[in-house]
């Protein structure tokens, strides 16, 4: 049995639970982080300590880092399906899933934050209008980007798409206008539509 620990209202652990599903693998899931506490005890920070979620374990195998967990499930359980055999295919992926945590995340995590975790008394508009304003391009190049292709990668579902997917299920979720952006809505259909976003790209945030 694959194990997981961390609250499903986590991205980082929405990416992993989404794998999983994609995958078709029976796992147990364990709240953990945030009120569920867990990740200080000195057993969760033997395991991982970063003293964060998700935390995989996989016949004994423990693993953490989100993408770095969603690489590993697909490279040992898709038969080269969401793990692109191709190298160059592969690390076009790769290359995706890195600037999801590096750039992506980085410039909407503080809309999020305000509007989602921050009481409506300290919340700083000046805050949430930076975060816009360095998101909203990075949708228009990604409409751009899937204006050539259907999928992240090419024209096939990999492991590009899970992160991304997450990311955009964060923010379309939020009290914000979205501009409709044919392309990418119409690959977040695919995304949405899909059996294994279920529970996952549906949830509201919190």
């Amino acid at each position: 049995m694959i194990r997981v620990w961390g609250r499903i209202t986590s991205i980082n652990v929405r990416k992993v639970v989404l794998t999983l599903q994609l995958l078709d693998l029976p796992f147990e899931r364990t709240d953990a982080g945030s009120e569920f506490g867990i990740v200080r005890t000195p057993e969760y920070l033997a395991r991982n300590p970063n003293a964060l979620v998700p935390l995989l374990e996989d016949d004994g195998f423990e693993l953490w880092e989100s993408n770095v967990i969603v690489r590993y499930l697909c490279a040992r359980h898709a038969d080269g399906l969401l793990y692109p055999r191709d190298l160059r295919v592969r690390f076009d992926a790769e290359r995706w899933m890195d600037w999801q945590q590096t750039t992506l995340n980085k410039a909407g995590r503080e809309a999020f934050l305000q509007l989602v975790r921050t009481a409506p008394a300290q919340r700083r508009q000046e805050v949430v209008d930076a975060s816009v304003a360095a998101t909203e391009p990075l949708w228009d190049l990604l409409e751009a980007h899937l204006q050539r292709r259907a999928f992240m990668a090419g024209d096939a579902l990999t492991m590009a798409d899970i992160p991304i997917a997450c990311e955009l299920h964060r923010w379309r979720g939020l009290p914000l206008a979205w501009r409709a952006r044919p392309h990418l809505d119409t690959w977040w259909a695919r995304m949405t539509a899909l059996p294994a976003a279920r529970g996952v790209l549906d949830l509201p945030l919190t």
